[in-house]
């Protein structure tokens, strides 16, 4: 049967080795003979007489033994299927001259030796390559190596990487399949994964995978579906933006100590609430989170070393009711939309940072705001005269800011939890965490800016209020003279300004005042009397050199004369008697004097007889 093109026996039970004769199938193009009972050793000079002609050789899952036959010579051969038999020896550079060879599967044998880019220098028409499961072979390609051809599949599971073969770098190589679960245990080992711009699907399964190093994982810009796994976290450099994980995120926080430098989880379907345990991430330079279903209700990222300006997508967290980005290095202008774009905000904590400009007028729309701290920034202009429309902190009333979400389970239900919010306080000149008892706070602290013009009297609507800290600024004019009617507040602090005037007197009626700090302006007068404003010690009114009254030592001018003194009041009578009967007694001789002088002015032959009369002759 020398004309004989094609040989299919598969799916038999055939059993003994593969006949001698059919080396005399010369024009021998497809011989299949994988999932029968032979056996054997494969002869080197196998189908040695086709070998100008064969173009499928299948003889997978079978039990020959030996080594690989030896192929030279078959320059026609397309696929090559040798895969679970009892295959030795090593994998020959011979292979290379296969140079028609699309498919090269030889999985689950005992081949061992190294796998260099010789052995596939010239497969520039290599589609498919499965090397998975000879646990001896070796896979040690030069780090300058360029790839001929564009591969498919790459099956290499059980197969030891070289020490060169850190470095997986398939991106925009139009892969749209499912990656097998055996592919992540190979990233084990990798200093750098870049499988983005693809078409990949299917769920990231969540093995047990530890990374002998922290790699550089790009698996952007595909299909990634499901949650994500937690062993992807121990990656250095993470980027899985635009897919479709879906799901919490929460699983960050089993991760002991976050490596990663780079997150980017934008462009997802993520959602539930962000975690709070970004302490352990102590390396993170970048986070992005945007284009998600995040329903974040609380961001607390002080005291870190964040930079730059506040990013536009917090815009889209409608539902934040806490933002603490204190003691950080954040600048520009606070952003306007604040106010237009977080109505349920209770606190915003900027404190300690480089913010600039004005206060912008959007920020009155906080109704619900009862923390505002935008202390220690470089904040200029003047203060809104709209924040008598913080709402929450003209009503009586406080606030537990408490949320509630779930924790997903392995169990069909989930178990509902809520969590309380905490949040540190500049109180009465320490930093307090307050938790349970942080709605009872109504502060409003502007203190250490470059903040000009007048105290609005507005402010003084705010009845509420419990603390208002407008000290180091340049803050002039008067004191709002009805700022006695904030009956709950606490703390005043308005040193370090250019405020002028007298103290009002309807201050002395706050009697919940604990803290007061009025130095360092240009107040004068005397001090209201009343046992409030008396209590504190002098620190509280000093470097305002014309202020009066205790409890300064200096006296006022009043208080010199002894007005306010009953016991003096006889002598001050007395006093003002014996002065009106001086008066009188001038009076009497001026009237008298020019009396008489006054007639002889007038009548000239008076004057002069009295003149002679008086005049006495000389002896």
């Amino acid at each position: 049967m020398t004309s004989l093109r094609t040989v299919n026996l598969t799916r038999n039970q055939l059993e003994g080795e593969i006949p001698k004769s059919f080396n005399n199938l010369c024009n021998l193009q497809i011989l299949k003979l994988h999932r029968n009972n032979l056996a054997g050793v494969l002869v080197k000079n196998l189908l040695a007489c086709a070998n100008d002609t064969l173009e499928i050789l299948d003889l997978s899952q079978k039990q020959f033994t030996g080594s690989l036959p030896d192929l030279i010579g078959f320059s026609s051969l397309t696929r090559l299927h040798l895969g679970h038999n009892q295959l030795n020896g090593t994998l020959p550079e011979s292979i290379a001259q296969l140079a028609q060879l699309k498919f090269l599967k030889i999985p689950s044998n005992s081949l061992q030796g190294t796998v260099s880019d010789a052995h596939l220098f010239s497969l520039s028409k290599l589609q498919r390559l499965d090397l998975s499961f000879n646990s001896l072979l070796t896979l040690n390609l030069s780090s300058d190596w360029v790839p001929q051809f564009q591969l498919t599949h790459i099956f290499l599971a059980s197969c030891k990487l070289g020490p060169r073969v850190g470095w997986l770098d398939i991106s925009g190589s139009g892969i749209s399949d499912v990656i097998p679960n055996w592919f992540w245990n190979f990233t084990s080992n990798l200093n750098r994964l870049n499988i983005s711009n693809n078409q990949i699907t299917g769920v990231v399964p969540n093995a047990s995978i530890e990374f002998s190093r922290f790699p550089q994982m790009d698996m952007s810009s595909n299909y990634f579906e499901g949650s994500i796994p937690v062993f992807i976290f121990y990656a250095g450099w993470l980027d899985l933006s635009k897919n479709m994980f879906s799901g919490s995120i929460s699983s960050l926080c089993t991760v002991s100590h976050g490596a990663s430098a780079y997150l980017d989880l934008s462009n997802n379907l993520l959602s539930g609430e962000l975690p709070n345990c970004w302490a352990q991430w102590e390396g993170l330079v970048v986070l992005n989170l945007e284009n998600n279903n995040f329903s974040i209700e609380s961001l607390h990222l002080r005291n870190n070393k964040l930079t730059g300006e506040l990013p536009l997508s917090l815009k889209n967290c409608t539902k934040l009711r806490v933002i603490d980005l204190g003691r950080n290095k954040l600048c520009g202008n606070i952003p306007s939309w604040i106010g237009r774009s977080l109505p349920n905000l209770v606190v915003l904590n900027l404190r300690f940072n480089e913010f600039y400009g004005s206060i912008p007028m959007d920020l009155c729309q906080l109704k619900k705001i009862q923390i505002l701290d935008l202390s220690n920034n470089n904040i200029s202009g003047m203060i809104p005269r709209c924040f008598n429309n913080f709402t929450a902190m003209v009503q009586q009333g406080s606030l537990v800011i408490t949320y509630n979400y779930t924790i997903p389970c392995f169990k069909p239900l989930s178990r509902p939890s809520s969590y309380v919010d905490k949040q540190m306080v500049q109180w009465k000149g320490r930093e307090l965490e307050y938790e349970k008892t942080l709605g009872l706070l109504k502060s409003i602290d502007l203190s250490s800016n470059e903040l000009s013009g007048e105290i609005p009297k507005e402010v003084i609507n705010l009845l509420d209020l419990i603390s208002l800290n407008l000290s180091r600024n340049f803050l002039t004019g008067l004191i709002p003279p009805t700022i006695g009617q904030l009956k709950a507040m606490d703390v005043l602090d308005l040193s370090w300004n250019q405020l002028f005037g007298e103290i009002p007197p309807n201050l002395s009626q706050i009697e919940r005042l604990s803290v007061l700090d009025l130095s360092h302006n240009d107040l004068w007068g005397k001090i209201p009397s009343g046992t409030q404003l008396q209590s504190f010690n002098s620190s509280t009114y000093e470097g305002n050199p014309k202020l009066c009254g205790p409890p300064l030592l200096k006296k006022c001018l009043e208080d010199e004369r002894g007005e306010d003194s009953p016991a003096n009041e006889g002598h001050v009578q007395k006093e003002a008697n014996d002065l009106w009967f001086y008066i009188g007694v001038a009076l009497g001789f001026i009237v008298g004097f020019w009396g008489v002088c006054g007639t002889l002015l007038l009548n000239s032959s008076w004057r002069n007889v009295k003149f002679i009369s008086l005049k006495k002759p000389k002896i």
